[in-house]
């Protein structure tokens, strides 16, 4: 034993440099920008897609706001880039990627790896010119030996390349006829998705007329944290963040329990911003308990809670792939008096006071810019809204 922990600890007492490593970021070569601004010119239905390594530094996202509404290309966001363009941009493309996806003859990939998100580059339409933008090389060409091959290949950091290229294209404007077409059919969607929010559910609240409400009552200054499944899902398609570095994800395995800790550190970063974690009742048993640091250190945030007593993304195919739900299934536990007992606010909401739906959401609102730390507890029903989203 004693050989053993000389060996592990081997060193420990020798000097070293503290000193935090460099970062060496990749940049773009003039000659790349080049090519990919050749394949622009040329494009009738260009798209975009921006994943969350477009959020980093060192471009301000700013910069690659301002670029992007240049070029005025479609944009479909995903992961952290997720309002990048704000509430309400005319280039900012929500619903049917796939269908977009077969009608593009260039698609550009900014930090967007075609890994499960893009059915590993399925979507991709193989007569489409594909820039495939990335820092690392594995993520550059994930897949690209099964299902899809990129017709430029760079490894850089994708908000300085988007930047370079659209200096490069100058006075370049996507074809509006395009951008107007993807617009139309994403307001009929929404159309479709507001119709669908009006339905009743078996039991319980309808979820996306809760996240329809929520969304119209987030200030500009609010910051969303992701940390659930099928409720965050959801939320994703139907919450609009304010702006960019408005919204804090689990990332691509959906790692739940990062919401108490996101909405700490967002919270003392932004102590303006209206926070607020939109968790799904499995994800908050992973840091349920941060209402007790919130309380005693005076950070007031906002917590929803879509309560469906299930893991109901797993449980969506689990149940008619296997004929169990055995693993699956929660209680309707009372979350609003757990936030209470570690000295918040809570609140519940069912269908009993569905009427008073924007007053309970209101008043959570008032309690938090009062100091509080506040949890919604949300009873939901279930709706089809998610069928066919990857889960098992």
């Amino acid at each position: 034993m004693n050989n053993y922990l000389s060996n592990l600890y081997a060193g420990a007492w020798e000097k070293r440099d503290p000193s935090p490593l460099p970062v060496e970021i990749p940049m773009p070569t003039p000659s790349h920008v080049q090519q990919a601004a050749e394949l622009l010119s040329r494009a009738k239905k260009p798209l975009i897609l921006l994943g969350s390594q477009s959020t980093l530094p060192p471009t301000p996202v700013e910069n690659l706001k301002e670029s992007l509404e240049k070029l005025g290309i479609p944009c479909f966001l995903g992961g952290m880039a997720r309002g990048m363009l704000g509430r309400d941009s005319p280039i900012h493309i929500r619903q049917r990627r796939r269908d977009a996806l077969k009608e593009a003859d260039v698609v550009i990939l900014l930090g967007m790896v075609c890994d499960f998100r893009l059915s590993y580059g399925r979507v991709l339409n193989r007569r489409s010119k594909i820039v495939s933008v990335n820092r690392t090389k594995e993520q550059l060409y994930k897949n690209s030996d099964m299902f899809w091959k990129p017709s430029l290949a760079v490894q850089a950091d994708p908000s300085t390349f988007l930047v370079e290229l659209q200096q490069k294209l100058g006075g370049y404007k996507c074809d509006t006829e395009w951008v107007t077409m993807l617009k139309g059919r994403d307001a009929e969607k929404e159309e479709n998705n507001r119709k669908e929010a009006e339905a009743k559910t078996d039991v319980h609240l309808n979820p996306l007329k809760v996240l329809h409400c929520v969304d119209e009552l987030l200030p500009d200054n609010s910051v969303l944290v992701a940390d659930g499944g099928d409720f965050v899902g959801s939320a994703a398609y139907i919450v609009k963040p304010r702006g960019p570095l408005r919204w804090l994800d689990p990332g691509a395995f959906g790692t739940l329990g990062v919401g108490g800790g996101f909405a700490l550190g967002a919270k003392l970063c932004r102590p303006d911003a209206e926070v607020w974690i939109i968790y799904g009742d499995g994800s908050l048993g992973y840091s349920v308990a941060e209402f007790d640091t919130f309380t005693r250190h005076k950070i007031p945030v906002l917590a929803l809670v879509g309560t469906d007593a299930a893991w109901m993304q797993i449980c969506r195919d689990q149940v008619p792939m296997l004929g169990s739900s055995v693993g699956c299934t929660l209680a309707y536990t009372d979350y609003h008096v757990v936030a209470d007992g570690y000295g918040g606010k809570g609140y519940l909401l069912n269908r009993e006071n569905e009427d008073k739906m924007v007053e309970v959401l209101k008043a959570a609102q008032a309690d938090c810019k009062a100091g509080k730390p506040v949890l919604i507890n949300v009873l939901i029903g279930r709706t089809s809204f998610r069928e066919g989203s990857i889960s098992v």
